[in-house]
């Protein structure tokens, strides 16, 4: 009787990750993929809830660099289409988490020669490119911190500090074919490097700009509106406190309510892909 409602879910979400005009599909699993089976970064990557609340304050995070914000502002499509940089970037994890090996290294390949054409001058006069592997750790670290903090939120309070550092271990194998450098092997050297970056931060007009860009996607339907407020206000939430400020955001009042709300929502969704075998985190 609720296999149709489970079919209905999984088609929802479906379409929220794969633009289908495009005739994008599901990445499917492979047990010759960057990470075996069994691996923390399939565990934490493969779950959408948390991977989308935590995305979306990875973004703001990120954002907090200039020079990481400068480059997604001149040279991308995000005033216009939110929504297609966030489902890039999905894809690309899932395509580098759960992909044939060589579809991953394509994948970070494209991703590398895209970065070799962003370059440019920042409203103060001082130059930015994409390739500075210092600015490329920024991107990775404050990425995978939310990444991480949206699973133990949402999926695994418990979760051991030696899989926390397992995590930023495998997401770096990543962030070093990306070119960064440092990238981070456990949680307390993300914690250190973010620490060291948080002098370089700042926000101005383009930050909250951007910041509303993110915050106020446009649902795709009116019934996906109070998910979707729910979802943000959970990034919110999450967001690292330095972050937070500089956004000139504060925690939601009902904090509790939006993160109970959000694991009822999680919680829903494991249940509509329980079976589902086009992926296997573990």
């Amino acid at each position: 009787m609720l296999a149709p409602v489970r079919r209905a879910l999984v088609r929802q979400v479906r379409s929220t990750f794969n633009d289908q005009a495009k005739g994008e599909k599901p990445v499917p699993s492979s047990d010759d993929a960057l990470f075996p089976v069994g691996s923390v970064i399939r565990r934490v990557h493969g779950d959408v809830t948390s991977m989308m609340v935590g995305g979306i304050a990875a973004l703001l995070t990120q954002m907090l660099h200039p020079k990481a914000l400068a480059g997604v502002w001149d040279h991308s499509d995000v005033h216009s289409d939110m929504l297609g940089r966030l489902r890039r970037t999905a894809r690309f994890i899932a395509t580098t988490t759960y992909a044939h090996r060589d579809r991953a290294m394509e994948a970070i390949a494209k991703v590398n020669a895209i970065h070799d054409r962003v370059s440019g001058t920042l409203p103060d006069g001082g130059d930015y490119r994409a390739t500075d592997p210092w600015l490329l750790a920024w991107v990775h670290v404050a990425g995978a911190i939310n990444f991480l903090d949206g699973w133990r939120r949402y999926a695994e309070p418990g979760m051991s500090p030696a899989d926390q550092d397992r995590y930023f271990a495998e997401s770096g194998d990543v962030a070093a074919l990306l070119n960064a450098n440092p990238v981070p092997r456990s949680r307390a050297d993300a914690e250190r490097l973010i620490c060291d970056f948080l002098p370089e931060l700042s926000a101005s007009d383009r930050t909250r700009a951007f910041r509303d860009l993110v915050l106020k996607v446009p649902a795709r339907s009116i019934a996906e509106v109070p998910v979707q407020s729910l979802l943000t206000n959970a990034a919110v939430d999450l967001l690292p406190a330095f972050a937070r400020e500089m956004h000139g955001l504060n925690r939601p009042l009902l904090a509790p309510l939006v993160r109970s709300g959000t694991l009822g929502i999680a919680s829903t969704i494991r249940w509509a892909f329980a079976g589902e075998r086009y992926r296997r985190s573990g």
